[in-house]
């Protein structure tokens, strides 16, 4: 144990934020520069090194928490930031954006507040970049197996580092005209900037993997001729079948999924565009979804220029406690939480008419009016109680000159092409068909991540990159062991009461 009494008399401290009138002006990221590492030394010794380390388990990498706590608690950056990467490609990409359901299941989350794993696992990341301790490692031989991935997000990337350090030949295919998936063009530049993507997949380069950016397999390359022409082909492309808003007006113009709205606020900051042609700057928004995705639109509209921003969650608003019935310790618990974006909202009274932070808890969309040239101009909805049944004299109406759907995602997108002429299966759900290990019912052809698994955290596409890899390994060595890790299995899902 790091320090004995250290869940006694130190207290959890995360990672401070900027002022939110200076964050708002800009597109960096909302944490003081800096202001990590002079905590995270104390933090990292709040860690108990449980006997039966639940964080473990809550983790689909299963990070070894207690262990790079304590070796950051010693000031041994190096052998912590091994055994970080141990078990996590992209530690850095976690400690920014994965919600910690480690820190849900630490044991000191029972009675008192958890350690702060996150923030100490992303001080061990960079720390790791500054200090040179995330080297290329490339493979020693080489098997003479080629691989395609399809997609090139968290899955994908894992996937394609993972077997290429094994010695297999990897080329990745990626539709857009830059790789990263959703870290790319789906997570504002506030949450993460996109120098810690470019320099991970520098990395991956370096090791050998090989990429093919603006090819969208099914229509630049067919599908059918990139699995004959390797020896196996890992479909990771993601969930982009999105969900939709099934009311009167929803095809008015000024109403769009959210994933048509992030991508050209990222693309502004990439540098390809001066202003987003779906600007939020000086319109009434309305963003329909109460997740992460709808947080990320809200704040990227605050920091448009919007002239209000409210955000419409159908659930009840949650707690401020764990239910001990609903949500036992260690499963993830159901609370009312302030994201970098609703903190935001609140201080920049951003929705004068919902609740200080810009949300509508417990409420469902009815119908969307327009003008006389067919543009969205409002938003009627009202009230549901805990079924979601309308209650009587809940209606109001609310101004919406954009609308933003963040409903979520059900599987691949079937216009793609890819499924159909792999001629993969596809579960109830709409997700790929695979088997126990991760191979779909076509040989040689396996699926990982949100398009097999359906929509999930970035620490379980990771864990699916990691564990396909180690399926493939198995295939090409013709069912002989494979040395490369499988955090999960494709029926393992998070932990629940």
């Amino acid at each position: 144990m790091a320090d004995p009494k250290g869940f006694l008399t130190t207290s959890r401290m995360e990672w401070p934020r900027r002022p939110v009138d200076e964050r708002v002006r800009d597109w960096d990221e909302v944490t003081v520069p800096g202001a990590l590492l002079p905590i995270v030394g104390g933090q990292a010794g709040r860690c108990m090194d449980c006997g039966v380390p639940f964080c473990h388990e809550a983790c689909p990498l299963g990070n070894l928490v207690p262990e790079w706590n304590d070796l950051v608690y010693r000031d041994d950056w190096r052998a912590a930031a091994d055994r970080l990467h141990a078990t996590d490609n992209f530690p850095e990409f976690t400690g920014r954006l994965c919600p910690a359901p480690c820190e849900a299941g630490c044991v000191l989350a029972i009675d008192r507040p958890a350690v702060a794993i996150r923030n100490v696992e992303c001080a061990v990341a960079d720390r790791a970049w500054e200090e040179g301790f995330a080297p290329p490692r490339p493979p020693e031989r080489l098997s003479g197996k080629s691989v395609a991935v399809v997609g090139s997000g968290p899955t994908g990337l894992a996937a394609a580092q993972q077997l290429t350090r094994a010695g297999h030949t990897v080329t990745v295919y990626e539709k857009a005209d830059r790789l990263g998936g959703l870290l790319r063009y789906g997570i504002p530049e506030f949450k993460m900037r996109k120098g810690l993507l470019d320099r991970r997949i520098d990395q991956i380069r370096a090791e050998g993997t090989r990429f093919r950016t603006s090819t969208e397999v099914g229509r630049d390359v067919g599908a059918a001729e990139l699995a004959s022409g390797h020896d196996a082909l890992v479909v990771a492309v993601g969930a982009g079948a999105w969900r939709e808003l099934g009311v009167p007006g929803r095809d008015l113009a000024g109403v769009h999924q959210a994933m048509e709205y992030l991508p050209l606020a990222n693309r502004v900051c990439e540098g390809d565009l001066e202003v987003s042609p779906l600007s939020a700057a000086g319109r009434h928004v309305v963003i329909i979804g109460g997740g992460d995705t709808g947080a990320d639109c809200l704040g990227t509209a605050i920091r448009e220029g919007a002239a209000s921003v409210t955000q419409l969650d159908i659930s009840p608003r949650p707690g401020t406690e764990r239910d001990a019935e609903r949500d036992p310790w260690p499963t993830y618990p159901g609370l009312y939480r302030l994201s970098p974006a609703h903190e935001e909202a609140r201080d920049l009274r951003a929705a004068p008419t919902a609740e200080a932070d810009a949300r509508l808890f417990a409420v469902s969309a009815l119908r969307l009016s327009g003008d006389g040239d067919g543009h969205v101009r409002s938003l009627r909805l009202v009230d549901v109680d805990g079924d979601r049944r309308p209650l009587p004299d809940g209606e109001r109406t609310l101004p919406a000159e954009l609308v933003l759907l963040a409903l979520g995602f059900s599987g691949p997108d079937p216009a793609d092409g890819l499924v159909d002429q792999l001629g993969l299966g596809l579960d109830p759900d709409g997700t790929i068909a695979r088997d126990d290990s991760f191979a779909t019912r076509v040989p040689g052809v396996f699926a990982a991540g949100d398009a097999a698994r359906g929509q999930s955290l970035i620490v379980w596409a990771i864990a699916e990159g990691r564990s396909v890899a180690s399926a493939v390994d198995r295939f090409l060595a013709d069912g002989a062991e494979s040395r490369l890790p499988a955090p999960v299995r494709p029926g393992d899902r998070p932990l629940r009461a």
